[in-house]
């Protein structure tokens, strides 16, 4: 049995995508509103409703399971970044402890032993360390920022010709596409040959810089595109005035200086670190139809 959490969501509904076609193993899901599952899907998993930071439901949905697919979604109105992190992790590792799972393949980030705060990122390597504290074996996956990320300025982009972020314009950074973390995260889930503790780096195919992108997005999009780095204070007064919480906006701010100071370069990129989706691709196939619409 195989349990996947957040369904729904980018990484997840990719996820459950692909072990389903395996047909190799009966899947069961969490899902807070299991409608938004359509009714192919819901025929073909069991489903557990509820949130996956309750202990009630991780107990319920985790009994008799082999692999759990594990992600913490955001919360932009938290109070506390390593308290919402922490908050879904105490009780995963309860009820991995009480119903015995063997394997975990979980979202996290590049940045293991990065020793600076680093926001999100250093919430997500917090939570790790507690996972493998139980003992359970354990594959975190080692992303830095999502393609997908973008999205969020599709309106802006539209509209403007411009997108935001605080990092350094030149400065390049590996990026990934979600298809490829959920083709990771799957192929492990259906692999039971796997045991101890491991970090698997997602880095895409190539580093880029905002400028890059820029270019490239400009290229594909056939109008001109800048990128415009904000400061530090002025991306936490945008994100809090468009109701995200001081603290989540601080941890996002804390993040971006963490990857402009090297965080993500940190990892060296290996054949096997390099998944296939580049950034062009990407742009063509996800963000031109998400900017036309």
């Amino acid at each position: 049995m195989i349990v996947i959490t957040t369904p729904t969501g980018q990484i997840g509904r990719q996820v459950l995508g692909t072990v389903l076609a395996t047909g190799k193993e009966p899947v069961r899901v969490i899902a807070r509103d299991p409608s938004r599952l359509s009714p192919d899907v819901r025929e073909r998993v069991e489903v557990v409703t509820g949130s996956h930071d309750r202990l009630d439901v991780l107990t319920e949905a985790l009994d008799g399971a082999g692999a759990v697919f594990w992600v913490v979604p955001p919360d932009p109105r938290a109070d506390s970044v390593e308290g919402h992190v922490l908050g879904f992790a105490r009780p995963l590792c309860e009820a991995i402890a009480d119903r015995g799972v063997q394997r975990v393949v979980g979202v996290s980030t590049l940045g293991r032993g990065w020793a600076g705060n680093a926001g999100q990122i250093s919430a997500a390597l917090a939570m790790d360390e507690m996972i493998e504290g139980i003992g359970v074996d354990y594959r975190a996956l080692l992303m830095p920022g999502f393609m997908e990320n973008l999205l969020q300025q599709a309106g802006v982009i539209r509209s403007q010709g411009v997108f935001f972020l605080t990092l350094s314009g030149d400065r390049r950074n590996p990026a990934c596409a979600t298809r490829d973390i959920a083709a990771v995260a799957a192929r492990l889930l259906l692999d039971d040959s796997w045991s101890g503790q491991e970090g698997v780096p997602v880095l895409g195919p190539e580093d880029l810089s905002p400028n890059d992108m820029a270019r490239i997005m400009s290229e594909v999009l056939g109008r001109p595109i800048r990128f415009q780095q904000l400061s530090g204070e002025a991306y936490k007064a945008t994100l809090m005035r468009n109701g995200v919480s001081e603290a989540w906006a601080q941890g996002i701010v804390d993040m971006g200086a963490a990857i402009d100071q090297g965080l993500y370069r940190a990892q060296p990129r290996t054949p096997e670190s390099t998944t296939p989706t580049g950034f062009r691709q990407w742009c063509e196939e996800v963000l031109k139809p998400a900017v036309a619409g």
